[in-house]
């Protein structure tokens, strides 16, 4: 990976425009290099990406409000549904204790059925349910409004990685390429989940944690988010398989402090995932119980793209509802993702890493309408697209910003509210 000093010394965290170094008559003149800068400026690149992701989850939220009150719903009832009620209900009874009214997507419920969902969520908001003043409901809602922000900031932070580790782009536009990522991120297609009790928020917070610690070669930062991440859902494999290999590579091409912090990350990474596989094998008295439990109850296999592609074909020649087109679309649009961000020379951690999700999603079957969803942890693809809006007028990217916030806020409160299995 080429470092951030190729790019005529620019740090991560900095704003990307090189600036000659000023003489002495410079600072006799304007005295501004010698000024120490406001806490706003130091703390700009946490308190901007933050601000920009409230403002555009409030929209989605208040659209969802007026959703809920025009349907007579009850928001929050929306706010759990589907999957949040499960969360929900681990937080509150545990593993062992859930009531039987929680069945699996056959209407079942089994001994076993609980351990289908991993831990790193439902326990966190368990935790936070034991303070004053939460209940399970105001903890998930809360913690996942605190989670949403730290991944906004990693979301800015990439995509001003990406900027200094791409020669070809502009150093000038790392920051506002960052901060038009996390508009991306915050206003991408069912982000109203980011607000929901999913575990979407801290997924994304953790994987985009994990990046940024591969790129700034910042290893143990890696390789904790990454073995946290494990906790979080099944998928994280993939975020576990990138941060390793490009660990690995620095065992195998360094030496000294950094090789022994890489190696770390490379034993780190695997941790969470492998360990709750553990327990449910135990639990089950099956090494492979945690893939028998998920197929069984929902339907989820790898299949080598089998049922993704018969869902397609089904949902272009005889599909008539917006859910079923949009989400065909969304798929399609992944692909397009990941050739804009090989085309676009991105670092190959975050391309792969990408493109993997997109991959493994496309791969297996279960649930095709809960694809856009689970495509929200690939928003590291969104980052060329950011890029290219970076360089137009500010007119332009502020209108086109608006116009994706105004049609992914409705397209999530539509998919949550109206359609009956969105997720």
């Amino acid at each position: 990976m080429t470092s951030a000093g190729a790019r005529g010394g620019d740090a991560p965290g900095t704003v990307g425009t090189m600036q000659a170094v000023p003489t002495a008559p410079d600072l006799a003149d304007t005295g501004a290099a010698t000024a120490p800068s406001s806490l706003l400026d130091r703390t700009r690149d946490v308190w901007l990406p933050i601000v920009v992701y409230l403002a555009i989850r409030g929209i989605g939220l208040a659209v969802l409000a007026r959703f809920a009150q025009l349907r007579n719903q009850n928001l929050a009832d929306l706010l759990t549904a589907w999957d949040g009620k499960w969360m929900i209900g681990l937080a509150t009874y545990g593993y062992n204790d859930m009531p039987w009214r929680f069945v699996d997507a056959r209407g079942e419920h089994t001994a076993d059925t609980a351990y289908a969902f991993f831990p790193g969520f439902p326990m966190l908001v368990r935790a936070v349910a034991q303070l004053p003043g939460f209940d399970a409901y105001r903890a998930a809602l809360t913690v996942n409004v605190i989670l949403g922000c730290a991944a906004a900031v990693a979301a800015y932070r990439l995509g001003r990685l990406c900027v200094e580790h791409m020669p070809q782009v502009p150093a000038h536009l790392a920051e506002r390429a960052g901060l038009l990522t996390t508009v991306l991120f915050a206003a991408a297609p069912m982000s109203i989940v980011l607000t929901m009790a999913y575990t979407e928020a801290l997924y994304c917070a953790l994987a985009g944690w994990a990046l940024v610690g591969v790129m700034e070669r910042k290893w143990i930062l890696a390789g904790i988010c990454t073995a946290l991440a494990g906790f979080c859902r099944p998928t994280s494999v993939v975020l576990i398989g990138v941060v390793a290999l490009a660990a690995l590579l620095v065992v195998l091409s360094s030496g000294g402090t950094e090789r022994v912090r890489a190696a770390l990350c490379v034993l780190l990474a695997p941790l969470g995932w492998v360990t709750y596989l553990a327990v449910v094998a135990r639990h089950t008295g099956s090494p492979t119980g945690w893939f028998r439990i998920q197929t069984e109850g929902w339907g989820t296999t790898f299949d080598l793209g089998a049922q993704t592609w018969q869902f397609v074909n089904y949902a272009l020649i005889n599909g008539s509802d917006i859910a079923d087109l949009s989400v065909v679309a969304l798929l399609i649009a992944s692909i397009l993702l990941i050739v804009l961000a090989v085309r676009a020379k991105m670092p190959w951690p975050i391309t792969l890493y990408g493109a993997l999700v997109v991959i493994s999603l496309l791969g297996s079957g279960g649930l095709m309408m809960s694809r856009p969803r689970l495509l929200l942890p690939a928003f590291v693809l969104l980052i060329p697209i950011a890029i290219a809006l970076a360089k137009t007028s500010t007119r332009t990217q502020i209108w086109t910003c608006a116009g994706i916030v105004t049609i992914t806020c409705w397209y999530g409160a539509h998919m949550v509210s109206v359609y009956p299995h969105a997720m």
